[in-house]
């Protein structure tokens, strides 16, 4: 079962529009989060919720989509994420915050696989602009923005071939991710 939630918990870009997560979802996959190992036991990740759609409009285009899909632009209007959970860092509680983020944030994306959702963790994002648009005090670092959404897509894992990690699409718009084979990445048994 849990094998089969990380399996299905994959980077999902494009999303039913239509389809609203309720905040109730929302809110439980942050006590999801809350409840991941944390160094020192410091706690230092804030979660900022947005499901309001014209603060995600304002958002979006400071968001980098797909750095392999080097033609793709990100989701079309109706494919588009209908909530962000903002990671921040509390730096007035911690300045390092270990890898207290990506357990949280597996944390929250398996929550939501589980509810029939999905979402994608993204890295390149105009913190500057985003934390003015959000108003955040300093204290508060954006650390990653996680974009969630019903998935409109298909993702297939499939095994890497000639060490290329690249992903990409085929004509049917199927998004294919190849995947290390586990005798390559186990190094050594003793």
């Amino acid at each position: 079962m849990l094998r089969d939630l990380i399996i299905k918990n994959r980077s999902y870009r494009r999303f039913d529009f239509s389809f609203k997560i309720p905040e109730e979802n929302l809110k439980n996959w942050i006590e999801l989060a809350r409840f991941s190992a944390s160094g020192r036991n410091m706690q230092p990740l804030k979660y900022l919720i947005s499901t309001n759609e014209k603060i995600n409009e304002q958002i979006f285009p400071n968001l980098g989509w797909a750095g392999y899909l080097s033609n793709w632009k990100g989701p079309a209007e109706n494919e588009r994420p209908v909530a962000y959970i903002i990671v921040l860092n509390d730096k007035s509680l911690a300045a390092n915050y270990f890898c207290d983020d990506g357990l949280a944030m597996q944390n929250i994306l398996l929550g939501a696989v589980e509810d029939g959702f999905g979402g994608c963790i993204i890295g390149s994002v105009n913190k500057g602009r985003v934390a003015k648009l959000l108003e955040l005090p300093e204290h508060l670092e954006i650390l990653w923005i996680i974009a969630l959404g019903k998935p409109a897509e298909e993702i297939v894992l499939e095994e890497m071939q000639e060490n290329d990690v690249k992903y990409w699409r085929d004509e049917n718009g199927a998004h294919h991710v190849p995947k290390r084979p586990a005798k390559e990445i186990i190094y050594k048994k003793l």
